[in-house]
């Protein structure tokens, strides 16, 4: 009996076990959370020219299933979010296996503003947007359309930037169409996914299925013969 208790109780933690992993890479797929790592100071949307010195920040999304996708930058350990920022999905033509970041050119001496993430494996990325004022000063800046939102992004709760309107405005502090801004995809391309994505082939829970079904039967006819034994 005694080593009938030891068979399922490694049984149990086997299995456990296995459900775990999986979840865990497809938390990370879901939220795309990653870890990047500055050289210098770089501007994200926030109060005003909100301005990150150099040094290790963790990004990653909210969860939020609109077509406005938020943002949360963090420090490296999670215990202080520096910003939440609105973004909307952006396409790119070539997928790459490291996260990119784009940035908007600045002036020498100037950091250089945060423009779009894109997460490895996947093309569709985050475009970000900022807070009204600080686009028309930044579109003027760098001579091109930037997204911009009449939200309040550093008051504002989660909830109420999935909704916020999205626009975009051009050097002269013009209102522009959005496609200026964002590229559009190509005809034949996937329509934008909704932020719980499906997962990756790495991740998907088939394999697991079948071999969780494969370890059942095996401890199945193991506990007959344990049990046959004991008798």
């Amino acid at each position: 009996m005694r080593l009938f208790k030891m068979f399922a109780t490694a049984l149990s933690v086997a299995v456990l076990c296995m459900l775990a992993v999986p979840r865990a890479v497809a938390d990370d797929w879901t939220n795309k959370k990653t870890v990047v790592t500055f050289s210098g100071p770089v501007e994200v949307p926030g109060v005003g020219a909100q301005v990150l010195p150099a040094g290790t920040y963790v990004f990653q999304l909210t969860g939020s299933r609109s077509n406005r996708n938020i943002v949360q930058i963090s420090n490296q350990d999670g215990t202080h979010v520096f910003t939440t920022i609105v973004a909307i999905p952006n396409y790119r033509l070539k997928v790459t296996d490291k996260t990119v970041i784009t940035f908007r050119e600045r002036p020498a001496g100037q950091p250089e503003a945060i423009k779009a993430w894109f997460y490895p494996g996947r093309q569709w990325g985050e475009q970000f947007v900022y807070a009204k004022s600080r686009a028309v000063e930044l579109a003027k800046e760098t001579n091109e359309p930037v997204l911009d939102t009449p939200v309040e992004l550093a008051a504002a709760p989660v909830e109420t930037l999935t909704m916020a309107p999205v626009e975009a405005v051009s050097p002269a502090g013009e209102p522009v169409e959005l496609a200026q801004v964002v590229e559009p995809p190509p005809a034949d391309a996937d329509s934008a996914p909704v932020v719980a994505a499906a997962l990756p082939k790495t991740a998907s829970p088939l394999p697991l299925i079948g071999l969780i079904g494969l370890l059942s039967l095996g401890a199945g006819l193991g506990l007959t013969l344990i049990s046959k034994r004991v008798a």
